[in-house]
């Protein structure tokens, strides 16, 4: 079921990540003004529109259009689900594309910067900034599958919180985001140095096609660093604070 949400629900000094919480629809126009909702999402949406420059009231006006002409949110909204299908959802669909297009991606880049790296030195620092996103993602998928994510199942579906051999549940997930942290600054380094992923005008065409899968890389890690940093993990380690509380209490801590 459908529930509408009235758009002066939400304000200019609330944050980017809430707007997109709410309303993921309008994600896209945060990036065509180039606000970051993912590792920037804590920061209050004039904050946020102020360092791209951007107008707040405009932005504003905007993102209460494209809410009236949605006017609810999808059935499948990811803040909907519990903290299980949040991380099942993460993995099933952001991780597996990230491992197939890392893949696909690292072939393309190395091609195109050693065929056209001559003629646009500028290849040379978008491949090394690619390289560092890779080996960031790589491990980083892999601690969250097999130790963040088991974790906060195991905490939701026992509704307790074991001893972890990492302590609490919060210290992976701190470091989780200052990971994405280092994503982020990469992703921005490939867009600066690209022109926005722009094809130059000799560009053939595995050199556009490389472009356009990096330009899709960085959308799904964007929506995928939102739905992590903005939602699961502060849901996961409030959950585990409510559960924490009562034993304390008994131990008269």
């Amino acid at each position: 079921m459908t529930r509408t949400l009235t758009t002066d629900a939400l304000t200019l000094t609330d944050s980017v990540g809430e707007w997109v919480t709410r309303y993921p629809a309008i994600a896209r126009i945060f990036e065509q003004h180039g606000i970051d909702y993912c590792c920037g999402g804590a920061r209050p949406l004039d904050a946020a529109c102020e360092s791209r420059d951007a107008d707040a009231q405009s932005v504003l006006a905007e993102l209460q259009a494209a809410i009236s002409q949605t006017g609810t949110e999808f059935d499948d909204n990811f803040s909907t689900k519990t903290l299980t299908g949040m991380c099942d959802e993460i993995v099933d669909t952001h991780h597996e594309y990230l491992k197939r297009e890392l893949s696909r991606l690292t072939q393309l880049v190395d091609k195109v910067r050693s065929v056209h790296g001559e003629a646009h030195p500028w290849l040379q620092e978008l491949s090394a900034a690619f390289g560092r996103l890779r080996d960031e993602l790589v491990p980083h998928m892999f601690k969250e599958e097999h130790i963040l994510f088991p974790a906060i199942r195991t905490i939701e579906q026992s509704q307790s919180v074991p001893r972890f051999p990492f302590g609490s549940v919060d210290n992976p997930i701190h470091m989780m985001e200052h990971e994405h942290d280092a994503a982020g600054q990469a992703l921005r380094e490939m867009r600066d140095v690209s022109r926005n992923f722009t094809a130059p005008d000799d560009a053939c065409n595995t050199f556009r096609v490389m472009l356009d899968g990096l330009r899709e890389l960085e959308l799904d890690l964007h929506q995928h660093i939102h739905k992590e940093n903005n939602v699961l993990f502060p849901r996961a380690s409030q959950l585990a604070a409510e559960l924490t509380q009562p034993a304390c209490a008994e131990r008269g801590e």
